[in-house]
């Protein structure tokens, strides 16, 4: 350390080993804002997480939150808390700017600067521990799930209803659920078999889309008979033989678009005379691709309809 300020750098350093209570305060009233004071410490070249943690806006998660924070990794206390997880900080704020959910806490890693004020943070062990990424970006919240919509009230809707019937990889269904909020679906319904939408890797497939439409996990055959009689029109996205191109199916205001599961397509229990089956035709002789991915053949549904 040379240079005509070394003896306070020195002096800086050695109170933080020593944890001095006088310069955590010091500090705390060096600049206007945190993010001011943090910047102004690291251009002595480390990193002050004794401060952040003495900080009245970040607090060190409970041994509670921790709990918390590890059974939400599971489809079965999520549902039983009614509490999902959403990892990433542009993630998080999409959601948070949707105004779509209800926030119950932010968690930040230690070391980790961002926007959110008010938040707890976890050493890098723990984060690692809770975080459901390979290389977490030190970021998440936990929000509240929100009431699933009803058949009652859906039936009285217009517009375009997208549905999943056994749609099992997680980044298909993410990627689904941003879809059809693109376009406005007016709900989203999930059959069985399709893994559950507020999985977290299902979550952070949506880049912050999880509860911008309403939604209900349901058994799919009968929800559509009840809907049909209120008159919704289901048509079933089926590369099989005796579909129609999707140009071709009847116009409507109020459809229910169907897409089925990766490798099996759509359920047999699904399909009768009175449901449209749709296609998407190749251009020209496609003899090397089989079928479109199930969440590029929603797209393209989608796109058609509100078209």
């Amino acid at each position: 350390m040379s240079g005509p300020y070394w003896f306070p750098r020195l002096l800086l350093l050695f109170l933080i080993s020593l944890e001095n209570p006088f310069f955590i305060f010091w500090v705390n009233l060096w600049g206007k804002d945190r993010q001011f004071r943090i910047s102004k410490c690291r251009r002595l070249k480390f990193e002050l997480p004794l401060i952040r943690q003495k900080s009245t806006l970040l607090k060190k998660a409970s041994n509670k939150q921790l709990t918390l924070l590890r059974k939400l990794r599971s489809r079965k206390y999520r549902e039983q808390e009614k509490l999902f997880i959403v990892e990433g900080e542009r993630a998080l704020k999409q959601v948070l700017e949707s105004k779509k959910v209800k926030l119950h806490s932010i968690f930040l890693e230690e070391h980790v600067t961002t926007d959110f004020s008010e938040a707890f943070f976890l050493d890098s062990a723990l984060f690692d521990e809770v975080s459901n990424t390979e290389n977490p970006q030190g970021v998440l919240g936990i929000f509240h799930i929100p009431n699933p919509i009803t058949i009652e009230e859906l039936k009285k809707q217009k517009g375009v209803v997208v549905a999943v019937d056994a749609i099992q990889d997680p980044g298909n269904l993410g990627t689904i659920i941003r879809t059809a909020s693109w376009f406005n679906a007016v709900a989203f319904l999930s059959g069985k078999g399709t893994v559950d939408m507020f999985n977290p890797k299902v979550v952070r497939s949506t880049v912050g889309a999880t509860g911008a439409i309403p939604y209900l996990s349901l058994e799919l055959d009968e929800s559509f008979q009840q809907l049909e009689e209120s008159g919704w029109k289901v048509v079933l996205l089926d590369g099989n033989p005796g579909s129609i191109p999707i140009i071709e199916i009847p116009s409507s205001d109020k459809i229910i678009l169907v897409v089925g599961n990766e490798a099996n397509g759509i359920s047999k229990s699904l399909i009768s005379p009175k449901r449209t089956r749709a296609l998407i035709p190749a251009s020209g002789d496609q003899n090397a691709v089989e079928s479109l991915n199930a969440a590029v053949a929603l797209s393209i549904g989608l796109w058609h309809v509100n078209n």
